[in-house]
This record gives C-alpha cells, sequence and structure tokens, in this order.
C-alpha cells in the first residue's frame, strides 16, 4: 500500500520543507567562525606568552592557568589558542594550492590523454604518476619531503599539497573524461569555439566541482597530517605552538596522570576537524 499526503492538507507544505531548515543549517558555520576569529587574534590575546617558560612545570588546571602547564613550563592554554593560527594557516594555503594545481592538472590530463603523440604520452604518463603518489603513504612523502627541505611552514604546506593534489587531480580528470563526451560540446564546437573556449565556458565550470566538494576534506587531512608529522617529531620546530607536537610533548605524561597537556590540543584538533566538515556540509549539502 502506497501512503501519499493530499497536497491540500496543512500538514503537507510543512513536511516537504522541514528538511531544509536553512537558519538551523547556518550553525554548522559558527564553529568555523569561531576558529577563525582565534586564529587572527588569539595569539594577541592569550594571558601568557606561546613560547616562554611561565610557571612551574606540570601544574594541574587552574584559575591562574586554565588548561595547566606542560612539561616545560609553558602554558598549555596559550599554547593551543596560538596554534590555531599556524594549523589553519598551514590548512588553508595547502587546501588552495592543492585545489587548484589539482584542477588544473587533471584538466590537463584528461583533455590531453588520448591524443596521440608526445602530448599524449606525457599526460598518460602525468596519470600514471599520480596513481603512484596514491599508492605510497602519505607520512612516508611527508617525512620525505621535510628531510629534503627542513621543518617550516613553507615546507609543510609544500609537502601537504604533494600528498593532497593527486586525489583532486584524479577527481578532476574523471569528470572531465566524462564531460567532453558530452553532445554540448560538439555542438559549441560546430557553432565555431575554439578548443580553449569550449574549455573555459564548458570544461572547467563542469568538471572542476568534484574538487571544490572535497575541498573541506582537502582542509581536514591537512590539519590531520600536520599534527601527524608533529608528533613524529618532524612537524615546526618546538616552542612553536602546534598541536601534533603539543600532544607528542604531553602523550609520555598521560601515562602518570598528567593527562592536560595532551588532551586539550587533542580536543582543539578534533573540533576544527568537525567545524571545517561542518562547512563543507554546508556549503556542498543537500541542508
Amino acid at each position: 500500500m502506497t501512503l501519499t499526503l493530499d497536497p491540500g492538507t496543512p500538514s503537507a507544505p510543512a513536511e516537504r520543507r522541514r528538511p531544509r531548515r536553512p537558519g538551523f543549517a547556518s550553525v554548522a558555520l559558527v564553529p568555523a567562525a569561531i576558529l577563525l576569529l582565534l586564529a587572527v587574534v588569539g595569539p594577541v590575546v592569550v594571558p601568557f606568552s606561546p613560547v616562554e617558560v611561565v610557571d612551574r612545570p606540570d601544574l594541574m588546571p587552574g584559575a591562574t592557568h586554565w588548561f595547566g602547564t606542560d612539561s616545560a613550563g609553558m602554558d598549555v592554554f596559550s599554547r593551543t589558542i596560538a596554534a590555531t593560527r599556524n594549523n589553519l594557516l598551514i590548512g588553508l594555503i595547502t587546501t588552495v594550492l592543492a585545489t587548484s594545481l589539482g584542477i588544473l592538472v587533471g584538466l590537463t590530463v584528461g583533455m590531453n590523454e588520448s591524443r596521440r603523440g608526445p602530448v599524449g604520452t606525457l599526460a598518460r604518463g602525468i596519470s600514471r604518476a599520480l596513481d603512484l603518489a596514491q599508492a605510497v603513504p602519505a607520512i612516508i612523502i611527508g617525512l620525505v619531503l621535510i628531510a629534503f627541505f627542513g621543518a617550516t611552514i613553507p615546507s609543510l604546506t609544500l609537502a601537504l599539497t604533494v600528498i593532497l593534489l593527486p586525489n583532486q587531480a584524479r577527481l578532476v580528470r574523471t569528470e572531465v573524461l566524462r564531460v567532453r563526451g558530452e553532445a554540448f560540446l560538439d555542438a559549441a564546437r560546430i557553432s565555431g569555439d575554439s578548443e580553449l573556449a569550449l574549455i573555459a565556458k564548458h570544461v572547467l565550470p563542469n568538471s572542476s566541482w568534484p574538487a571544490l566538494e572535497n575541498a573541506s576534506l582537502v582542509f581536514g587531512s591537512a590539519i590531520v597530517l600536520t599534527a601527524g608529522l608533529g608528533f613524529l617529531g618532524v612537524g615546526l620546530h618546538p616552542p612553536t605552538p602546534e598541536w601534533g607536537s603539543m600532544i607528542a610533548i604531553g602523550a609520555p605524561g598521560a601515562a602518570s596522570g598528567r593527562w592536560w597537556s595532551a588532551l586539550f590540543p587533542a580536543i582543539a584538533l578534533a573540533l576544527t576537524v568537525f567545524a571545517v566538515s561542518g562547512v563543507g556540509r554546508r556549503l556542498f549539502g543537500d541542508d
């Protein structure tokens, strides 16, 4: 038996409108806005210097030090807030570079890999290189690149871009292969559009959306990988505040009851990934 709603009843329109909840969906942007505010003003308004020893080591959270102090005597609250700027900056730059370059590479490969001659051979070689890059564990690529270029914000951004670009490029390449066979491209060619005009007006707008939808995942992955490299000791050098290195410094003490040094940076990391994923769902989801 099929249950139907009478469009004339008062409840039917309400039932259809309920899943949208545009006002409620906007709440997903609030955590991201708070993070952005902390990244801008946080290092300025923290109560203590995030890179200097301010008290005795391993003090429990209290009225003076809200998140306690770490094993070196630095204020955990100030360092957790100040690290927001570094982690978000690395994540943002990586997302912009990986997405924009991924769109360019995926578009170039998708439009040329079926051609004969050197151009087609080069495009197919790049496609195989993207597959190979995705087969290598991300941490290994990061460790190798940082060993060559050092652990700075530019080098970390470069390493993460190399790690995350291949997936963006493959998403765009797959969509280009679909779009370039559509009938509207043939109609545009017949009307006299050049190949470059076809790419700019039709192929690019219709094939770049998967990478744009995936940008929030790239942002979250960049932040997690930055923390992972910092946890392994190859991230930003202490005392530069960064969540991964803070977790690594506090992890040994957590086993003996000094949990606060590792817990609060870990919570900040988890909340940031949650906030970024919420932005992605708000921008590209069905809400």
